[in-house]
């Protein structure tokens, strides 16, 4: 974040300096070692380990596109933002160093209304709690009125030289697997949209809609599984689902140069999900990832179920590239799951 320290202007104080002095003194409850100068200077400086390189992403948050102001949370939005650059480190076996983060609000979002708490606060409670969780320090980025509400996030990871995971080492006769349970981060988006919240009047049917909207309003990166990973040489090939599994899928298959088969029987689907949001709904966030199949894949990593899903084969000529495997039969697996632009 840019610009000179005020110490002087309380919480409550308006303007950019004051909400740059908050930002500062609470990111800096979560500074980390390998962050040696952070927020108040026109460059945050950063400590790397001996045989380290690192990993860098960015990703990029707009409201009415990726949030929905009336119906995402602030802190969700926050821990939401976040959670998109961890997964991505999370698919390299990095673990994360620091993030950088970019603000463009309206007015009315940065100003707090009587005693409630500007939703940019708000924002920053879930960025930052997330954050501690994960031990990413905020080390800057920048500020600016805009008529949109837009967040953008650069995550840096370090991961020992030559040992990062990519998506291009996957190799016929591989194992597909992917973590924790698929489509639910659309299913929960749809209950969103229909405003269910509205008519869920028990208790009960309360904490039942919670449930089924937590991995939309807030995915867990798999930042521990992509080091389990790493650390034990368990991948050939990674890529966090993003964009759905038909998709990802597709890109890790496109930089390896194979083509997939997925068992539809063995995919582990969200409770409230569907099979074809299991297939192409986008912002799961889980590990999509492929293995020797001599190397035994446990269960479950860092207290995350893992599903064996299918298997890696050779490219051919005119044959699509990923069949899906049903009771019916075998059929062309098509990419359907987010893309900007289409």
């Amino acid at each position: 974040m840019r610009g000179k320290r005020s110490e002087l202007i309380p919480d409550g104080g308006h303007g950019e300096l004051a909400l740059l002095d908050r930002i500062r003194r609470r990111s800096a409850r979560s500074a980390s070692g390998g962050l040696r100068l952070g927020i108040g200077d026109d460059c945050a400086i950063l400590r790397q380990k001996p045989g380290e390189e690192l990993a860098v992403t960015t990703d990029l948050s707009i409201a009415g596109r990726h949030f929905r102001l009336e119906w995402h949370p602030p802190e969700s939005v926050g821990h939401r933002t976040l959670a998109r650059g961890l997964s991505d480190i999370a698919a390299m076996g990095a673990r994360p160093v620091a993030a950088l983060l970019s603000l463009g609000l309206p007015k009315q979002l940065a100003v707090a209304r009587g005693r409630r708490h500007a939703w940019v606060d708000r924002f920053l409670d879930g960025f930052l709690a997330l954050a501690d969780q994960y031990q990413t320090p905020l080390a800057g980025g920048d500020l600016a009125e805009s008529p949109q509400a837009v967040a953008d996030i650069v995550l840096l990871g370090a991961v020992p030289r030559g040992k990062a995971l990519l998506r291009s080492g996957a190799r016929p006769g591989d194992v597909v697997y992917v973590t924790g349970a698929l489509g639910g981060a659309a299913a929960g988006l749809e209950l969103l949209q229909r405003r269910l919240g509205r008519t869920l009047s028990t208790a009960r049917k309360s904490e039942k809609k919670q449930d089924l909207l937590a991995p939309s309003l807030w995915p867990q990166p798999r930042v521990r599984q992509g080091l389990w990973l790493r650390r034990r040489q368990a991948a050939t090939a990674a890529i966090d689902l993003s964009d759905g599994l038909s998709t990802d899928l597709d890109h890790l298959c496109s930089e390896s140069e194979v083509s997939a088969e997925i068992d539809a029987e063995a995919m582990p689907i969200s409770a409230g999900a569907t099979q074809d949001q299991a297939l192409h709904g986008g912002e799961d966030y889980e590990l999509l990832f492929t293995s020797r199949p001599n190397f035994s894949i446990p269960r479950g990593i860092a207290g995350v179920s893992v599903s064996r899903i299918g298997r890696i084969v050779k490219k051919r000529a005119g044959q699509p590239r990923i069949i899906l495997r049903d009771a019916s039969g075998r059929h062309t697996l098509s990419r359907a799951g987010w893309e900007h632009f289409s």
